[in-house]
């Protein structure tokens, strides 16, 4: 072979190495460029957790876990025996009251108000009475037939018989009248307050019998039959299921992929179902969250945030925990 040929030779090997470089190239490039960017996050549910104002004993369950409930069902009945002990006290208290107040209204018994009566009547008998003598000794008294000691004693005596009937009128009078409008509005105060304290009790005895406030799916329940439980302590958790969203956690470059409004088609692997989605919530997730350094390349770090998107209609048999995805390159 001739130097020419071999310079020809040695240039197409060349030129078809450079040709099957580029097709690489361009393969990888189109490859590369075109590589999904999968953005992964996982269904919740709103849930609320069930809890008694008063401290017992789980005495019952009436449901279990991932029983489906509806609003008012009852969930768990609470032993609180100090709470009906309250109940018998603010009872007697209210009875007590209440009997006070009926006095106060009625007044006083016939039979006191009979014997009131009479001891008015004697002693307007006595006063009568002394009254002549009064009248007596004052004749002689201005004749000068008695002395001035006589009629002064007399004279105080009958005064004492006025008072006497004064007094007896007067008691006759209060136990006609009965109590004085004060003391019957006090008595209808301690009435209404006793009522009150009973019904305060009553509604501490209702929290024993512990309800679903919506429907929902009892997910977790915490204490065992016959274990105590503290004020507010949460019970048993139950789960909106109607109430459902994704959230994705998402690095802030992908972030104008996702704003607020963003309507996007996620992907359930577990239903093998696109649905459609809104995003309506992003929230920086703070310096605990994820970071992504970048710094090397001399550009900045970049942060991650929770981004939620509800469902733009509803999802059969979506559940909390159910991976979401959502291809940002579609």
């Amino acid at each position: 072979m001739t130097d020419k040929q071999q310079n020809i030779t040695t240039f197409l090997a060349l030129a078809v190495l450079v040709c099957v470089l580029g097709v690489v190239c361009a393969i990888g490039i189109l490859t590369f460029g075109k590589t999904d960017e999968i953005i992964q996050g996982q269904a919740e549910v709103a849930e609320y957790r069930v809890s008694s104002k008063v401290p017992g004993r789980i005495l019952e369950f009436r449901v279990h876990e991932g029983q489906f409930v509806k609003a008012g069902d009852t969930l768990a009945i609470i032993e609180a025996p100090e709470v009906e002990a309250k109940k018998a006290q603010a009872e007697a208290v209210k009875t007590a009251a209440e009997a006070q107040n009926t006095k106060a209204e009625k007044g006083a018994r016939k039979e006191q108000i009979q014997a009131a009566y009479e001891m008015w009547q004697k002693a307007k008998t006595g006063r009568e009475i002394m009254e002549k003598s009064y009248n007596r000794i004052n004749n002689l008294y201005k004749e000068g037939v008695v002395s001035e000691q006589k009629y002064d004693e007399v004279k105080a005596q009958y005064d004492a018989a006025v008072s006497t009937e004064n007094a007896a009128k007067a008691q006759y009078t209060l136990a006609v009248k009965g109590a004085q409008e004060e003391d019957k509005e006090m008595a209808a105060a301690q009435v209404k307050q006793a009522e009150g304290v009973v019904a305060e009790v009553n509604s501490y005895i209702n929290e024993t019998i512990l309800t679903a406030y919506a429907d929902g799916e009892v997910t977790d329940i915490y204490p065992h039959i016959g274990e105590l439980v503290g004020t507010g302590a949460p019970i048993m958790s139950v789960a909106i299921m109607n109430d459902v969203w994704a959230t994705f956690n998402v690095r802030e470059d992908y972030l104008k992929k996702m704003e607020i409004g963003t309507e996007f088609d996620a992907y359930i692997p577990a239903l093998e179902t696109t649905a459609k989605m809104k995003v309506n919530y992003m929230k920086d997730m703070g310096d605990f969250a994820a970071w992504k350094a970048t710094k090397q390349t001399g550009q900045y770090d970049l942060k991650t945030f929770e981004v939620r998107a509800v469902p733009m209609e509803e999802i059969n048999g979506l559940r909390p925990g159910m991976t979401v995805l959502y291809n940002i390159n579609k």
